[in-house]
């Protein structure tokens, strides 16, 4: 037990002082970048699979004909 306290408690030091963190008005300008491309990416997925149905349902179509 006193193995896994020692690692926590060093692992916290660490983050401390070894661990650059971002300043605030970067981490937020970052967190935009990222939602944004987030939005897109889901959109785009979407926009593709909406026309993969479109094809599907086409092929279907034309074979049950």
């Amino acid at each position: 037990m006193t193995k896994v306290v020692n690692y926590i408690t060093e692992a916290f030091g660490e983050l401390k002082t070894n661990v650059t963190w971002t300043g605030w008005a970067e981490l937020q300008r970052l967190t935009i970048i990222v939602a944004v491309f987030s939005v897109l990416f889901a959109l785009l997925t979407f926009g593709i699979d909406q026309v993969f149905e479109v094809v599907v349902k086409n092929i279907y179509s034309f074979l049950k004909s």
